[in-house]
């Protein structure tokens, strides 16, 4: 069980390690300055907040390019609300997000490809052919169907309260169900996909590539 649980912190840290800060800070400071001050200050806070965050790490020499991402993400919605003259619009971006994740889950199950082999294809580098094996992929297909079903939530809740314009609400929406929500399904999944992977019985990833004959050992780690 420790092994278990220093190998999903593990696994964790290389995806989200000094991510998770720099894209909750924004969100949090435009909602309550917007409140507090109108429209003009929050979008000059908010991004007055990212560009902290880009030259804290540029000037530590730490890993930059998220925090480079995040303030062209907080600028661009910035400019949506600038120009609609309405609150609201800083987090049309997120509801796109959510639009644009819950259709890749839904369509890439339905053509047989799901979303959660091409995002572990991209991040680790295992053979695609691996993936679609038929003692592998169900994994992969419940996996995505989990995330169809949570991006499916977030965006039901974030429609309501953009259309009700409920500002500060909705920031902290997208603060709950974005990085730490994220983390919770991302581990779930892991947990789900290793124990799903060792039940289907088929060849671990190193066993595939040596063209190894049954019987395997399986994917013991990493999914």
């Amino acid at each position: 069980m420790d092994f278990r649980k220093e190998e999903i912190l593990e696994e964790l840290r290389s995806i989200f390690l000094n991510k998770t800060f720099d894209a909750l800070l924004p969100p949090l400071v435009y909602a309550v300055s917007n409140s507090i001050f109108g429209l003009l200050s929050a979008i000059t806070l908010a991004v007055t907040t990212a560009l902290f965050n880009f030259m804290r790490r540029f000037i530590k020499k730490e890993n930059w390019k998220y925090s480079l991402a995040g303030l062209g993400g907080v600028i661009f919605a910035s400019s949506l609300a600038y120009l609609s003259n309405n609150a609201s619009s800083y987090f049309i971006p997120a509801l796109t997000s959510s639009t644009l994740f819950l259709l890749a889950s839904l369509i890439t199950v339905l053509i047989g490809k799901p979303l959660a082999a091409w995002a572990s294809h991209l991040s680790r580098g295992w053979p695609l052919e691996w993936f679609w094996r038929d003692d592998i992929k169900p994994a992969y297909r419940e996996v995505t169907i989990f995330w169809a079903l949570y991006f499916a939530l977030r965006l039901t809740i974030q429609l309501n309260l953009f259309f009700s314009e409920a500002v500060f609400n909705l920031a902290w929406v997208n603060i709950i169900l974005g990085w730490p929500a994220i983390i919770v399904v991302l581990t779930i999944s892991y947990i789900y996909g290793v124990w799903r992977l060792d039940n289907l019985g088929g060849p671990g990833v190193d066993e595939f590539k040596k063209g190894k004959e049954p019987p395997w050992d399986g994917q013991k780690r990493g999914f």
